[in-house]
């Protein structure tokens, strides 16, 4: 018996202090039928507490099937209530339903308890979050406060109050709604909460303080939420403690420390909760498109999707740097239209800004400064616009200034804007309004302060690993170390040629076309980087190879019976690998070779004039045209090559 009652006591006692890893370690070495209703539902939290979700639910379920045999009906219910909770993380709805309702219905007759305190905050979230019923959820936070008061529950009182606090920070009462969550956060790392309740408090304080740009604040609340979660070993309410203090990392420039923590939150929560774990795999993309890691950025985005988060504006941005604007805009307005909630369109608006203006379109990126400023002054904390909103706008007014090309006027906007960013401490935003600073100042003919101003960006971005920004820079600074011409082609027409032919001779058609192309490259010593759609991409290490392989693709398929017709782009410019060598290239040279091709017009090779210096006059070109290029700010002069 006592090596029975030994190792029972030991969990216990670790349960009853919140030593959870410990507790889950005891209580699997005590024999299961000697565990009380009691012991299941503590053996239940250390399971939940130590990541393991189906053993949580597991313990939690023959709980409360103890509870209710013993006639317990708070019990049961407090059972119902958790799995409720742990069905709704995992997006298994009508399961959570089923538990809610049968908590409802063991709580009926049963006189005021916690469980009731509990219950009435289910409905205000459900209020808050899903209803959008801002004035309900606070009555109903307020009542579950009341009667907390009346039971003695701490807890309850606390989660109360930071539910309040969100739903008057939805509603644009910024300074009411920081007071509370600072009071219910102050409490719960008093540690007078339980470990469930503090874990709750935090995350609503955190993020709220991030929807309102106020990231030293929640900042303070990460290092004071990640204190408490090493107090009490656990790796947070599981994962999302670590995905707080990813996004904090990421803003502080440690991007690498930043990737590994959101990458183990993805892993501890991919059981618990599928939304916060879409928010940590988005996290992950941000990172890598940042550093110009776009497969990576790519892969993350999708998964964030999969699992229900629209990965908005991160995969617009990405389209954006691939140099599909077209997609970049079309990606940015549907998510734009789509998000009702001001602070929702407040994280994808300055993104409507930038690509709006890479897309020639200034009425549409001025709307969105509007809008963004607009929703910036009605979130005020203590009648000052939060640091970060602040610079956010000043960098989109800057950005359109420089679009408009009113130097002065971008000088004292993106100033604002980078002063602000480095006072929030965040160097990669503060590197970026230096970069537009800089070019401000250049185009304004103060050519030393440009250069400062370029020079201190390449810094930031050499030290973060921001690879295509660092390419961007050294292109303005006439730096570019990685030298090659670019060539795209596209089938022109395509959907209407499958529907003349047919689906089997439309796809004989295109395996040909791929062959032709693809000797082609081979031939003159060029790289397909890949496969676009209809057409090719592909790299040289000089602009002969590349006109030479163009004019070969179009000879060839036009001594071809039946073949489509194909427009080629070509470019010469400055581009890094955005990966390994097996990888895709970026930077500004790919981008224009792309809109170039984008600009040709069927049977037609269009080249940039800076492209054929230095190569060889063994064709004949055409009078020399100007294109406007959709993301390019200047327009380039092109060539077409006469290939027949």
């Amino acid at each position: 018996m006592s090596q029975v009652i030994a190792p029972l006591e030991d969990a216990r006692a670790a349960a009853a202090r919140q030593a959870w890893r410990a507790a889950h370690a005891a209580y699997a070495n005590v024999e299961s039928a000697t565990l009380t209703a009691a012991d299941l539902e503590s053996y239940g939290e250390a399971a939940w507490w130590s990541g393991k979700l189906e053993e949580a639910i597991a313990h939690r379920e023959r709980a409360y099937a103890a509870y209710t045999a013993a006639a317990d009906a708070l019990g049961a219910a407090r059972m119902a209530l958790a799995l409720s909770w742990d069905y709704q993380g995992r997006g298994s709805f009508a399961v959570a339903g089923g538990w809610l309702a049968n908590a409802e219905r063991l709580l009926a007759d049963q006189p005021e308890s916690p469980e009731h305190g509990q219950l009435l905050l289910i409905h205000a979230l459900n209020a808050m979050f899903a209803e959008g019923d801002l004035e309900r959820a606070v009555e109903l936070f307020e009542q579950a406060y009341e009667l907390a008061k009346r039971v003695g529950d701490r807890d309850v009182q606390m989660l109360a109050l930071s539910g309040k606090g969100r739903s008057f920070i939805k509603a644009g009462e910024i300074d009411k709604g920081l007071a509370l969550l600072d009071e219910a956060t102050a409490s719960a790392m008093c540690g007078d909460l339980r470990a469930h309740s503090a874990g709750l408090v935090y995350c609503i304080t955190i993020s709220s303080c991030q929807d309102v740009g106020d990231f030293r604040r929640a900042a303070e609340w990460t290092e004071a939420a990640n204190r408490w979660c090493d107090k009490l070993d656990v790796t947070g309410f599981p994962g999302a403690c670590r995905i707080h203090r990813a996004e904090a990392m990421r803003l502080r420039g440690d991007w690498p420390a930043a990737e590994a923590q959101a990458i183990a939150a993805c892993e501890e929560l991919k059981d618990f909760d599928q939304m916060i774990t879409a928010a940590g795999h988005y996290e992950i993309g941000e990172i890598r498109r940042r550093r110009g890691d776009f497969a990576g950025a790519e892969e993350a985005y999708r998964t964030s999707n999969e699992l229900g988060r629209e990965p908005q504006p991160g995969l617009s941005l990405l389209r954006l740097a691939e140099g599909k604007v077209d997609a970049a805009v079309a990606g940015i307005t549907r998510s734009v239209q789509g998000a009702a909630e001001p602070l929702f369109r407040l994280r994808r608006l300055p993104a409507h800004v930038e690509i709006a203006i890479a897309a020639g379109d200034l009425k549409t990126a001025r709307a969105a400064a509007d809008e963004t400023e607009q929703i910036v002054d009605s979130y005020k904390i203590g009648n000052r616009r939060a640091a970060a909103f602040d610079a956010t706008v000043h960098l989109a007014r800057g950005q359109i200034l420089l679009a408009e090309k009113d130097w002065d006027a971008a000088v004292a906007a993106l100033q604002h804007a980078r002063d602000e960013w480095q006072g929030v401490g965040a160097p990669y935003e503060t590197a970026r309004a230096r970069m537009l600073l800089g070019v401000a100042y250049t185009r304004s003919g103060d050519q030393h302060a440009g250069a400062v101003e370029l020079e201190a960006a390449l810094g930031t971005f050499e030290r973060l690993g921001a690879r295509l920004d660092e390419a961007r820079i050294k292109e303005l600074l006439g730096r570019v170390e990685a030298r090659r011409t670019f060539l795209f082609t596209d089938i022109v027409d395509s959907t209407r040629l499958l529907d003349t032919l047919g689906d089997e001779k439309w796809k004989r058609l295109l395996a040909r076309h791929d062959e032709l192309v693809r000797e082609a490259i081979a031939e003159s010593g060029g790289e397909v980087v890949k496969q676009t759609g209809d057409g090719f991409f592909a790299s040289f290490e000089n602009p002969g190879a590349a006109i030479d392989t163009a004019i070969a693709i179009q000879r060839a398929l036009a001594s071809e019976i039946v073949a489509p017709d194909v427009r080629i782009g070509a470019h010469s410019g400055g581009a890094f690998r955005t990966g390994d060598e097996s990888a895709d290239y970026g930077g500004q040279g790919v981008h224009i070779a792309s809109r170039i091709g984008a600009a040709a017009t069927a049977g037609e090779i269009l080249v940039s004039t800076e492209t054929l210096d230095g190569v060889g006059a063994s064709f004949r070109v055409s009078e020399a045209r100007t294109e406007t290029l959709k993301g390019v700010e200047q327009p380039v002069e092109v060539v077409a090559i006469d290939w027949r």
